[in-house]
């Protein structure tokens, strides 16, 4: 069996879970690869992690059953033969304000988002127990566990949760020298905002004090740091990367405004 360090992060097939796996591979960690959609996607970051000299295995993981994908990141972990740090990546929105929203599209955003990575992450730290070395677990939320995102209460609601479910994991999990933090990222360049890395230092967002969106490799590397050794003193909390978008909340004046 393989003395590698292993890390799995969910929805790695592109956005920030890709940058987190490929700046995991340079940091020495062998790489579980997990997609929901997007298969060629994943297979590319299967090949960026192996072209730096590390094993990637890879599987469809789909978190709208979150019991059928928790049974899908245990097979990958016996392939891998163990899991060192779990990047929980994977998350939906379903836009809806309180008054609109329909209860299964509320439950939809809780089913991926919260239940998704309570599974996941129980899943991790019980095999993490078992090997007796620690390990880390890193929740990707949003500046929307801090602050709510207008006319998406559900996913406001799912990603406070995931908050909170942080510090809980990082209470429970701290006799067992498993770290649990979150990385909270605002407007990142990503396909899922329609936009790739290059764009990050290339498109204006005047309404962010940052003047740019983030590039994914802003956020990779504070979850690559999380997983080093040299922050060992540090569980339960949320770290923002937002470019001060926090620090002005322009999205409230807009709303206002509309």
């Amino acid at each position: 069996m393989s003395t590698n360090k292993v890390a799995v992060v969910t929805a790695s097939d592109s956005g920030i879970g890709k940058a987190c796996a490929v700046m995991l591979a340079e940091q020495g960690y062998d790489i579980g690869i997990t997609w929901r959609s997007d298969e060629r996607g994943a297979q590319e970051t299967a090949e960026e992690v192996r072209r730096l000299g590390r094993r990637a295995e890879l599987t469809q993981l789909d978190l709208s059953d979150p019991q059928q994908g928790g049974e899908a990141l245990q097979a990958l972990i016996t392939r891998l033969g163990r899991i060192d740090a779990l990047v929980n990546n994977a998350g939906t929105n379903v836009e809806g304000d309180f008054l609109d929203i329909a209860f299964d599209d509320w439950r939809k955003v809780f089913t991926v988002d919260v239940d998704g990575a309570f599974v996941c992450g129980q899943i991790a730290a019980r095999q993490m127990v078992k090997q007796g070395d620690g390990g880390r677990i890193i929740n990707i939320t949003s500046v929307h566990e801090h602050t709510p995102l207008p006319g998406s209460v559900s996913y406001t609601a799912a990603k406070h949760a995931l908050g909170g479910l942080t510090k809980a994991m990082a209470l429970s999990l701290l006799p067992h020298q498993i770290l649990v933090n979150a990385v909270a990222p605002g407007a990142i360049a990503t396909p899922m905002n329609n936009m790739q890395n290059a764009d990050a230092h290339k498109v204006s967002l005047p309404h962010i004090p940052a003047g740019r969106p983030g590039d994914t490799r802003e956020i990779a590397s504070m979850v690559a740091w999380l997983c080093s050794e040299w922050s060992t003193y540090t569980t339960g909390q949320s770290f923002i990367i937002d470019g001060g978008f926090m620090l002005a909340n322009p999205q409230f004046a807009a709303a206002q405004q509309e």
